[in-house]
């Protein structure tokens, strides 16, 4: 309330005293003392009177909805009520303008990718938002005021919650979900409350494994030819007079063969490598499909070597858009594959066909066949059905995981259908978008 309000309410109780005073005289004057005295009396109570039913509509006021107008009133509680009713709605618009940034927070916290709990004394739920109702398998709905050591019953997470050390965040999978890893943040504020942030590792656990793997494959695979290669050279260092000209030759010939498999090696992690980072894919080319097919024939023809009958059949022609240096790489590894997993005297067949559906490239063999579990994980780095057979045909284990990466840039998709001891099929699927007519410009 103003000093100028306070003035004009004392203001109206001096005027109102000054009229009682006045009719109280004058009453004395016509009519005695005594009656000077009843008037005065009569004047308090009706004036107590007046000032108890203001009281009591201020009262009533009180009680009824927020917004509801003022009761009316003369004189200085006029006044009174008016300085009350902007006092109100100033408070009924700051409450408004607290709620709408409430429920914004909430919103947001609601929106964030990562989990967020709000804990009060004695480490009980007072907020939650969604994230983290999944990251605990909790519901805010029965969950809210129950301590949380009470619902998360992994002792680990109770350790870091209640202890005192929150510099460091909590890694721990999750008891309720299997396979999710949570990265827990706790944040101490307030009286003897926290903030409890969760964020879902899973994705980063999976790709550290994966790194950790290649590593692993890398160093296994790299480790093998090295040791042959260091072993002839260190035998021939050793005794080089002990051994004859056809022995020597052999050597040679072998530790070329490693060093030869380990270039191979380099030269697809380094391909893979460039597939995977996302590097610019090159120029798009019209890529006719009839001549590339046919290096391929003749590159897989000269790995057979004259051990397999490879055959190519063409039903239809066409243009490819895309990388040729690429589709070559993805379309060889194919058709090499199936050279060396196919015991000499077998078949492979490579074929193109084209049709209003897109056009489709496979390959077909007689070879030893891949059983049913082991399909789903063949475009994976470094997987082996057999690790001793291929490091026997010279394959790096990574062909399949560069075809994958090949073909994701060309919209194909890869099936694989086999039968072990009776062949497999390897085909590729090009959507109609990828295909030309070999007659436009």
């Amino acid at each position: 309330m103003t000093i100028r309000s306070v003035r004009y309410l004392w203001t109206g109780a001096l005027g109102a005293f000054a009229v009682l005073g006045a009719l109280a005289l004058t009453v004395g004057v016509l009519f005695g003392l005594t009656a000077a005295l009843l008037s005065v009396i009569a004047g308090l109570l009706l004036l107590c009177w007046h000032q108890l039913r203001q009281m009591e509509a201020l009262a009533l006021w009180t009680r009824e909805p927020i917004g509801t107008p003022l009761p009316r009133a003369p004189g200085p509680w006029g006044h009174l009520f008016a300085e009350l009713a902007r006092r109100s709605r100033l408070a009924y618009s700051m409450r408004e303008r607290l709620s709408t940034a409430l429920e914004r927070f909430r919103a947001a916290s609601q929106a964030m990718p990562d989990g967020v709990m709000y804990l009060a004394e004695h480490d009980s739920i007072e907020w939650i938002n969604r994230k983290s109702e999944q990251h605990f398998g909790l519901d805010h709905r029965r969950d809210l005021g129950v301590p949380v050591v009470n619902l998360v019953r992994q002792p680990e997470f109770a350790r870091y919650l209640q202890g005192s050390d929150h510099e460091e965040a909590l890694v721990m999978a999750s008891a309720r979900r299997r396979g999710l890893t949570l990265l827990v943040q706790v944040i101490p504020y307030g009286d003897d409350q926290k903030l409890v942030i969760s964020r879902d590792i899973s994705q980063l656990e999976k790709l550290e494994t994966m790194r950790r793997d290649f590593v692993a494959n890398v160093s296994h695979e790299l480790r093998t030819p090295l040791t042959v290669v260091s072993g002839f050279l260190e035998t021939l260092m050793d005794g080089w007079d002990d051994f004859s000209r056809e022995d020597i030759a052999h050597f040679l010939k072998l530790a070329h063969d490693q060093s030869t498999r380990m270039q191979r090696l380099i030269e697809d992690l380094l391909t893979l490598s460039a597939l995977e980072t996302g590097a610019p894919a090159p120029a798009e080319e019209r890529v006719e499909v009839a001549g590339l097919l046919r290096e391929v024939h003749q590159q897989v023809d000269l790995l057979s070597g004259g051990r397999h009958e490879v055959t190519l059949h063409l039903d239809g022609d066409g243009v490819l858009l895309g990388s040729r240096k690429e589709l070559h790489s993805a379309f060889a590894n194919l058709g090499s594959n199936a050279v060396r997993y196919t015991p000499a005297g077998g078949k492979v067949r490579l074929c193109w066909r084209c049709d209003a559906n897109g056009g489709e490239f496979s390959v077909e063999d007689t070879g030893i066949g891949i059983a049913a579990e082991h399909i789903p994980r063949l475009t994976e780095r470094f997987y082996r059905v057999d690790r001793g057979r291929s490091r026997e045909t010279g394959g790096t284990g990574l062909g399949l995981a560069i075809v994958k990466h090949i073909l994701g840039r060309h919209q194909g998709e890869l099936h694989v259908d086999s039968t072990p001891g009776v062949g497999s099929r390897f085909s590729v699927r090009f959507p109609p978008t990828r295909l030309a007519s070999s007659d436009k410009p």
